[in-house]
């Protein structure tokens, strides 16, 4: 059996929170009408078209274009974008940290929008702990994609059954299962802390 040596982290909801609505509960008031902006209008499946590589201001153009009554709110989705992410996963970096305090490669696949990953990664120096950051909207390639696994693989110099993957998304967790890794569904840090020192990856 291949010994696991290596960690490789998702970002969202693993190590940072995020949700639409940290942000816009900031500017709609009203509790109907926040869940229809994030529901209807910037929705988490519209804003994965940026995740997946399209252009945001092609993307918020036309939203605006549909959408002209919140032009604002809307715009707002762009400017203030690091405001849905409220901070950390409760746990989770300490994890991240005590990995590299005992030598453990770190890594992460995330899906994120490049030009919203421009604007996050400066802000959080606990990135600088990872070796390598395969971002999804910067490789046109998004989890649960086999290939994005794959490319994780080839760039991470990384053979099949090294490295423990963890995402809260179980169809990434599948998917990462059956393209190199082993993974583990991530629900909170405690459960994650067990895994890992079972593994050894951690004391």
């Amino acid at each position: 059996m291949t010994k696991i040596t290596t960690a490789v982290f998702d970002v969202g909801k693993v190590l940072f929170e995020w949700d639409l609505r940290h942000l816009f509960a900031k500017l709609i008031t009203d509790k109907d009408e926040l869940e229809y902006f994030v529901t209807v209008i910037v929705t988490p499946e519209w804003h994965f078209q940026h995740d997946a590589g399209r252009a945001l201001d092609d993307m918020v153009a036309e939203r605006i274009a549909e959408f002209p009554e919140y032009a604002a709110w809307i715009a707002a989705y762009s400017n203030r974008f690091n405001e849905t992410i409220p901070g950390p996963v409760t746990g989770s970096l300490e994890i991240v940290q005590e990995l590299a305090e005992r030598g453990v490669p770190l890594f992460a696949i995330t899906n994120f929008g490049a030009e919203f990953w421009d604007m996050f990664r400066p802000t959080q120096p606990i990135f600088d702990r990872f070796q390598d950051i395969i971002v999804s909207g910067v490789e046109k390639l998004v989890k649960p994609d086999p290939a994005i696994y794959m490319l994780a693989l080839k760039r991470f110099g990384l053979k099949s059954g090294e490295a423990i993957f963890i995402d809260d998304n179980h169809d990434n967790v599948i998917s990462a299962r059956e393209n190199g890794f082993v993974a583990h569904h991530f629900t909170d840090a405690e459960s994650l802390r067990r895994e890992l020192i079972a593994l050894d990856l951690l004391l």
